[in-house]
């Protein structure tokens, strides 16, 4: 993650060198040769994927881009907060990093995982929640939700959900009921350390992954990040309130490309493009000239 640009652009070395000082942790050495068993540790891969993400940042800085507004899918939130202005660096690899590691105790006691549901109506998979005792992760668009909750009943509910006519269940390789009650360890003991950090007022429009709307003031922004933990991400939502506001251009900044592909099943006639290494930079670059 990241590499190319680490390897062509100072700034991007600085910023995994300002990182790897901030988290005493050697990040570039974890993004680019990990392994992978340590890297996808929560505790890891929270604050690899944000410096990543930022590296991507940095080189669109560099190139006169910015961003007209942002959101952030998750994890991803964060990043959109820094580059709305909203949290410095310092707290925000302190934010992303007790997060990660948070979630991966609260993991630990209460063990659970996901599941995509593929094109199930809503009445359904709520009569799926109730019933098989498992929340609502992500609304990620129309034909995809994510369910969330401790391990057999997330399989009970694939298994209800493909009774009722779920064109697919895919069981996620995650390690753990992410965006759930199993979270609430975390979610309480995150709260203290987001309550040790400074929050600014954005500079650009930024959404929310809680209930789908600009962040209005900086005070509201711990509060989010919190129940953010426990609550569901209203991706589908989020990215309705940019179109409903006229915005037609959209960008994933960052590793892969899979809101990428979401974006296309809310809305095909807007353009998404992605930036994450030098050939993708190239072709963003050249379809905004």
């Amino acid at each position: 993650m990241g590499r190319e640009f680490y390897e062509q652009y100072s700034d991007v070395r600085e910023l995994f060198d300002e990182a790897a000082r901030i988290l005493d942790m050697d990040v570039a050495d974890l993004c680019f040769r990990g392994p992978e068993e340590v890297l996808v540790e929560t505790a890891n891969v929270q604050p690899a994927i944000t410096v990543a993400n930022l590296a991507c940042l940095t080189v669109l800085k560099l190139h006169e881009i910015y961003p007209a507004a942002a959101a952030g899918h998750s994890l991803g939130e964060y990043s959109a907060l820094y580059a709305a202005g909203v949290v410095d660096l310092p707290d925000l690899l302190k934010l992303v990093r007790w997060r990660g590691a948070f979630m991966q105790e609260a993991a630990e006691r209460s063990p659970g995982g996901m599941a995509a549901i593929m094109n199930l109506e809503e009445e359904k998979l709520e009569e799926v929640c109730r019933l098989c005792d498992v929340e609502v992760a992500n609304l990620n668009c129309p034909e995809q939700i994510i369910l969330t909750g401790s391990r057999e009943p997330i399989r009970q509910a694939m298994a209800m959900s493909s009774r009722l006519g779920a064109k697919k269940c895919v069981e996620l390789k995650v390690s753990g009921p992410w965006h759930s009650r199993c979270m609430q360890l975390a979610k309480d003991k995150f709260e203290s350390i987001v309550g040790e950090c400074a929050f600014h007022a954005p500079r650009i429009q930024v959404v929310s992954n809680i209930d789908a709307k600009p962040l209005e003031a900086p005070e509201h922004t711990a509060g989010k990040l919190v129940n953010q933990l426990c609550g569901s991400v209203l991706w589908q939502q989020s990215m309705e309130w940019f179109l409903d506001n006229g915005y037609e251009h959209f960008v994933e900044v960052g590793p892969k490309k899979v809101l990428r592909g979401i974006m296309r099943r809310i809305n095909r006639q807007v353009e998404v493009l992605n930036v994450e290494d030098v050939a993708t930079l190239s072709a963003f670059l050249q379809a905004n000239q």
